[in-house]
């Protein structure tokens, strides 16, 4: 398989990891939009949100759950954006599910 992100999980391509466990990988993002910015990956390469069902669900759950105490951690309580790119159109540029964590600046809606 040729995933950028299974090869992180993997060891093959380093990254600045700030969890890690069984289930899930979290690492600050190359090009951070924000002074907080870090991407969290299942170990289980799920494609996109398309392939989120009942066999993997418990993994976004469990997703969840850690960004929640890695908001904690990183002193995020003014508030924070979980992102997620689904498709070419959806802005999606690694063919493995991804989230976003963005925080410690103010973030507007639409993004820019």
């Amino acid at each position: 398989m040729d995933c950028l992100f299974c090869k992180i999980i993997n060891g093959d391509i380093p990254c600045s990891k700030i969890y890690e466990d069984d289930t899930v990988l979290a690492f600050n993002d190359i090009d951070p939009q924000a002074p907080v910015h870090f991407l969290i990956i299942p170990k289980q390469h799920i494609k996109s949100v398309d392939e989120i069902n009942s066999g993997n669900s418990a993994i976004i759950a469990h997703i969840f759950e850690v960004i929640a105490k890695l908001a904690t951690q990183l002193e995020l309580a003014d508030g924070y954006r979980v992102v997620t790119n689904c498709g070419k159109d959806g802005g999606q540029s690694v063919g493995h599910l991804h989230f976003h964590i963005l925080g410690k600046r103010s973030l507007k809606w639409p993004p820019g």
